[in-house]
């Protein structure tokens, strides 16, 4: 459990840096292109590491439900989304609208698809970033 909780620690601290560079690249260019570069480049990393292990085409692909693929271009949006608004409320605001979403959508998520739900843990943490959300800002208007 330690070792899930670090790697989702990790992963938290990797999109907030991605979003950075993407911020900053969409400075340089448009959101639009650092988000075609950002795909690029991802493309050929996991491209290169997903044939040196293998496994990459999985078998039965075929049989995959054409909707299980809508996550490429909801990521597209996500990323070109994120490049556009770091730049224009700033890293933490970004960081904190995003990490409010996906915790209500989780949350909306877990109420109809989880098999064990439990209401009260779930709404005092969607209630803390909120609240986070709503101090962050009148913090920017002050």
């Amino acid at each position: 459990m330690t070792l899930n909780i670090l790697l989702a620690i990790l992963a938290g601290v990797l999109v907030g840096l991605s979003r950075q560079l993407n911020g900053k690249l969409s400075l340089s260019t448009s959101p639009l292109v650092a988000s075609f570069w950002n795909h690029i480049v991802g493309f050929a990393a996991l491209t290169i590491i997903g044939l040196s292990f293998g496994g990459l085409i999985p078998d039965g692909i075929a049989n995959i439900p054409w909707f299980d693929y809508i996550g490429g271009p909801i990521g597209v949006i996500f990323v070109a989304a994120g490049s556009w608004l770091l730049v224009r409320i700033g890293a933490a605001n970004t960081a904190l609208l995003i990490v409010g979403g996906q915790m209500v959508s989780g949350v909306v998520m877990d109420w109809f698809m989880a098999e064990s739900f439990t209401v009260a843990p779930s709404a005092i943490g969607v209630t803390l970033i909120l609240a986070g959300m709503a101090l962050m800002q009148m913090r920017t208007r002050n």
